[in-house]
This record gives C-alpha cells, structure tokens and sequence, in this order.
C-alpha cells in the first residue's frame, strides 16, 4: 500500500531538509566566518579571502558549500563580467529562526506542564 503525504507534510520535509543544508553549511567555523563577513555586506572571493587568511581555492570552496546551500548568491557587477560578488541571502536564516522559535515553542510549553506538575507534587507533599 502507497501511502502519499499530505501537502502539510511535504512542505514540512523540504523546509526540514533546506534548515538541514543551512545547518550542515554553518556547521564549518570557515563558512560561519564568511557569513559575519558578509554580513557588512557584498564581497569579492578575493577580498574574503584576504580578510580570512584563506587562499583562494579554499575559499571559493567555502563559497560553493554557503551557494548551494542557499545561505549566499553570486551576482555580477554591470561592465565587469570577471568580476562575482557574493552576498547573504535572508531566507535561509528566516526559515532556520522559524525551525528555531518552533523548538522553543515545544519547550515552553513543556517546562511549563512540568512546573505544573511539580507544583501538584510539591502541594500534595504538604
């Protein structure tokens, strides 16, 4: 028997698996470093790089991982083919602050049932 998941369900998976690449991504202390670059702003690879004490292929490594994740984008500049910046994109970190406050959310209100019970416990005992 196939079973086919709902629309809710599929939309929760693929959030699921771009939160999975963004953490996967963050998870080099590199790339984590890239993003507090560029954070400033657009960037050259070459300008990252210096600023990073990396060299140039390491760093358009760095670069290829935070792309296909989705954390940044590559753009041109007009009359300058040669030249590629690179700059964040907020969707990746809107989705993962979502992912975040959800598991939060679970929290709170798990602590708070546990106070509760704990407070029955505590007034039982008296």
């Amino acid at each position: 028997m196939v079973v086919h998941a709902t629309p809710e369900v599929r939309r929760q998976v693929t959030r699921n698996a771009r939160v999975d690449a963004t953490l996967a991504a963050l998870a080099d202390p590199a790339r984590r470093a890239v993003v507090e670059q560029l954070r400033a702003g657009p960037a050259r690879a070459g300008d990252l790089a210096r600023r990073l004490a990396m060299s140039p292929p390491r760093m358009s490594q760095h670069l290829r991982t935070l792309r296909r994740s989705g954390i940044v984008e590559e753009s041109g500049i007009d009359g300058d083919a040669r030249v590629r910046l690179y700059q964040l994109r907020r969707e990746p970190f809107a989705e993962l602050r979502s992912w975040s406050e959800s598991i939060e959310s679970f929290w709170t209100v798990e602590l708070e049932a546990f106070r509760r019970y704990a407070e029955r416990r505590t007034g039982k005992r008296r």
